[in-house]
């Protein structure tokens, strides 16, 4: 089938170069999964650069939480098309994505023979960083999308929803249910023009990636099956991974675990021993498919191998982002749509805070050494201001520390 038209509906604001050094300082220092990437994207690119308002953001982030794949590194291929159109996009993955990605796969020929994970102390100082990062995301995402009465018991409800169903139907039900209490139940006191949010995308080249996301969704496994070899295998595998799958890269693993190891493609042990190093890395949980890849015991693996599956598990989010953004950015503008929107803005922030419950607080605060080093970092970037970048190192350091000398 034709490619879609690559001609853009609005001038970029920005330039590719630009647009990819921008996430590259991201996909260095954005620790934690999806849930703090978020909330550094949104102290960088809302608070910091100012590429977007809050509202246009929020609006994102409801977007690519009603998509399948992994939510971050959707936000971030959208924030590129806003700025510098399909290659802005292109940029912003390979800036917030390769960093990880590459050192994974150098990784991977490093522990395949030993099977072994990092250091526990540093993986456990690592976790109560993310702690303070998204405990400060919630409270700044809730002072600005959560300002009356029914807006938080919107975020409320969503958060217990989202606790009491722990998986990806939770999630996808909590904003569901949030947009209909925001049609419903919220007034704004008067109508709001959504931020300005530039789509370089047409509606017809919206039309053909989202038909290119579904016949590469149901053709693959035909493709597969006629044509059996671990190519085309391996894209089939990994692409079904990327478009099936809600609630972000740790509902990938049970998935990935069957079309690998139960085969006997990959062992156990790397498998977990990969899945451990992708914890202490920055940038998207997804980057643990290049691991994957290049892990293999059987071709097409090595380096050939990592980046081909790290294309597929990320092909689809980039259809399905460029697919929608069009049509998106119409329905944000409708009168009608903009309650219902107040109460999706409000419902993320209910999906944050049950996040910082679970499995954020529940996998790292294991003791009161443990608070007290999240409190010590909620503090460095709440009260002291000083970035991500240095207080989640110095986490790891005092956990690898601690996990010494106790």
């Amino acid at each position: 089938m034709p490619l879609p038209p690559m001609q853009d509906t609005a001038s970029p604001a920005d330039t590719p170069a630009r647009v990819f050094l921008a996430f590259l300082q991201q996909g260095l220092t954005a620790f934690g999964g999806p849930v703090a990437h978020l909330a550094s994207f949104h102290d960088e690119f809302v608070q910091r650069r100012r590429w977007l308002g809050e509202a246009a953001y929020a609006d994102l982030v409801a977007l690519c939480q009603i998509l399948p794949g992994p939510a971050s590194s959707q936000v971030g291929m959208a924030l590129g098309f806003t700025r510098a159109g399909y290659a802005g996009a292109l940029a912003a993955w390979a800036g917030f994505t390769l960093p990880s990605a590459l050192t994974l796969m150098v990784l991977a020929g490093l522990l395949v023979a030993q099977g072994q994970s990092l250091p526990a102390g540093l993986l456990a100082g690592l976790k109560v960083a993310v702690v303070a990062v998204v405990a400060q995301a919630v409270w700044g995402m809730g002072r600005q999308l959560c300002t009356d009465a029914p807006r938080i018991t919107v975020m409320v409800l969503a958060c217990c929803l989202s606790l009491a169903i722990p998986h990806a139907g939770g999630q996808v039900a909590a904003i569901v249910l949030a947009a209909g209490a925001g049609a419903l139940l919220i007034r704004p006191v008067q109508a709001r023009w959504p931020d300005p949010l530039a789509v370089p995308i047409s509606r017809r080249a919206g039309s053909a990636w989202l038909l290119l996301f579904a016949t590469l969704l149901l053709g693959l496994p035909v493709l597969s099956a006629l044509l059996p070899g671990p190519l085309i295998a391996l894209i089939d595998t990994f692409y079904r991974s990327g478009a099936l799958v809600f609630g972000g890269g740790h509902v990938v693993l049970p998935l990935l675990h069957a079309e690998l190891v139960t085969p006997g493609l990959l062992t156990a042990d790397v498998f977990v021993a990969g899945y451990g190093a992708t914890q202490a890395m920055p940038g998207p949980l997804f980057s643990f498919s290049a691991f994957l890849g290049h892990a293999m015991n059987t071709p097409p693996n090595g380096g050939f191998g990592g980046m081909l599956a790290l294309l597929a598990i990320f092909a689809p989010s980039f259809l399905l982002v460029a697919g929608t953004l069009p049509f998106w950015e119409t329905v944000r503008k409708l009168p009608a749509a903009q309650n219902t929107l107040a109460g999706v803005h409000a419902g993320v922030v209910g999906l944050l805070l049950a996040a910082l419950y679970q499995p954020v607080w529940t996998s790292a605060i294991l003791a009161p050494r443990d608070l007290a080093f999240a409190l010590l970092a909620l503090l460095a970037l709440m009260v002291w201001r000083l970035p991500v970048w240095a207080v989640v190192p110095a986490c790891a350091l005092a956990g690898g520390l601690a996990h010494a000398w106790f």
